[in-house]
């Protein structure tokens, strides 16, 4: 199953500042996967479930608003 990374609601104009994850790689729930430029600070938004990246729908210095997919993590099944 697939989760999106979803845009949360910052109240501003946003952009994508640079991932940390890579396509492919092992994320854990809670994890820091992207970070987003708003007004000349920066925030992390974590991972929604533990899987790897899978998308990316975005890349660095593209503009974001909430509730935008930034990308998928496949959950790992047990």
């Amino acid at each position: 199953m697939r989760s999106a990374i979803v845009m949360p609601d910052v109240g501003a104009a946003a952009a994508v500042s640079l991932w940390f994850v890579e396509l492919g790689e092992q994320v854990y729930a809670g994890d820091r996967v992207v970070e987003i430029l708003v007004d000349a600070a920066t925030f992390d938004v974590s991972a929604p479930a533990t899987g790897k990246l899978v998308e990316k729908r975005f890349r660095s210095g593209d503009p974001v608003h909430a509730g935008l997919v930034l990308g998928y993590i496949e959950e790992e099944t047990v």
